[in-house]
Formats: structure tokens, C-alpha cells, sequence
């Protein structure tokens, strides 16, 4: 299964994951026939999901190291994780295999559980947990914060879910950065901005 991945996610880079048909795959393969790939995956869109989830779990070795770092608060945590998650290959890897999500709606509300359901309770709100404690992230509702700070950043600002102008993302970015400040939530810099600019670049060079 996993050579069939890493031959789908190379073909999807390259081409994009509407451009890839299943028979591509299987001519890169090596002597696999297609019923081997429909032994394992039922279609198309189940190939993406799991090279999506492929791309996503090479980042949780990152992100758990950050959490776990004592030395950090849990502010500083959090600004460190957002940073780990913009990183340009992880991006450039997750943008590239990734279709519109408003034209995949299976897609998006996969991406949504994975929000609500693993990156939020695993990761995002036990570092929230810690800043409270330890006096860097003042609020009483660790849990929401969390899905609010993650579903703005994922879904609301995420070029793969609205596509816009390069002053629109602008304007998006800094009223997400006044909604963090408002509640004490400082973790956007000059790099970070950068960053998120340069995921909307990456959808427009699609």
C-alpha cells in the first residue's frame, strides 16, 4: 500500500489530482494491476485521503515535540506550532495533491473532523491548557478557542476552500491577527504572514 501512495502522491504533485487517472498510477507501479489498487482503495478520492493523511502525519512528530517542550509556555508553544504547520514543503505537498474542497465536499468535512476531532483535542488545546496555568493564554473556554483558532485558520483562510485576491487574503490575515490579539492570542509575525501569503501563490500557481 504504501508504494502505492508514494507513486499517487508523486503523480499528484506533478500533475494535480484531477489530471491523475487511476491508470496512470498503475502504469507507474511496477507490474501492480489495478485490481491490486482496488484491493486497497475503492477509488480515486480514497487514494487522496490517504496520501493527504500521509502528508499530515509526517508533520505530528513536529508538532508533539513542540507540546511537549517544558521549556516553552504554552503561548510560545502555540506560535511555534503554527509556524511548524506553515512550513514551505509541508505546504507545497499538501497544496499540490489537494483539489478545490468546495467542489469536494467529502473532502472538506473530512478535513473539518480532523479539525474538531484529533488536531484540537490531541494538540492545539492541551498546549492552551498549559499557557492558562502557566499565565501566557488567559481564557476559560480551552476547547472552543482552540476549534475557533484552528477552523478560521484552516477552512476560513485556506485558498483551497476560498480562492481570492491577493488584497483579500491580505485584509483576511490581518483581521485574523486582530482576532487573536483581541483575546490575547499574539503568534502572527511578518514571517507568518508571509507565509500564509504564499499559500494563496501556491493555489493561484495551480
Amino acid at each position: 500500500m504504501e508504494r502505492i501512495l508514494d507513486v499517487s502522491l508523486k503523480l499528484f504533485m506533478k500533475k494535480g489530482y484531477e489530471n491523475t487517472s487511476v491508470k496512470e498510477i498503475v502504469d507507474n507501479l511496477g507490474g501492480l494491476t489495478k485490481g491490486a489498487i482496488y484491493h486497497h482503495f475503492k477509488s480515486k478520492e480514497e487514494i487522496l485521503y490517504a496520501v493527504s493523511e500521509k502528508i499530515y502525519e509526517s508533520l505530528k512528530p513536529k508538532i508533539g515535540k513542540i507540546k511537549n517542550d517544558k521549556s516553552l509556555t504554552g503561548l510560545e508553544k502555540l506560535r511555534k506550532m503554527f509556524k511548524a504547520s506553515m512550513e514551505t514543503s509541508y505546504h507545497e505537498k499538501m497544496f499540490a495533491v489537494t483539489p478545490m474542497l468546495l467542489n469536494n465536499p467529502n473532502l472538506l468535512a473530512i478535513q473539518l473532523k480532523e479539525i474538531v476531532e484529533s488536531m484540537v483535542p490531541e494538540y492545539i488545546q492541551p498546549v492552551i491548557e498549559d499557557g492558562i496555568l502557566d499565565g501566557s493564554i488567559k481564557t476559560e473556554y480551552p476547547k472552543e478557542l482552540g476549534e475557533v483558532i484552528m477552523l478560521l485558520c484552516n477552512i476560513w483562510l485556506n485558498p483551497l476552500v476560498y480562492s481570492v485576491s491577493k488584497e483579500e487574503m491580505l485584509n483576511k490575515i490581518k483581521f485574523y491577527d486582530v482576532i487573536l490579539k483581541g483575546i490575547g492570542i499574539n503568534i502572527l509575525d511578518n514571517d507568518m504572514y508571509n507565509k500564509i501569503m504564499n499559500s494563496r501563490n501556491l493555489i493561484e500557481d495551480k
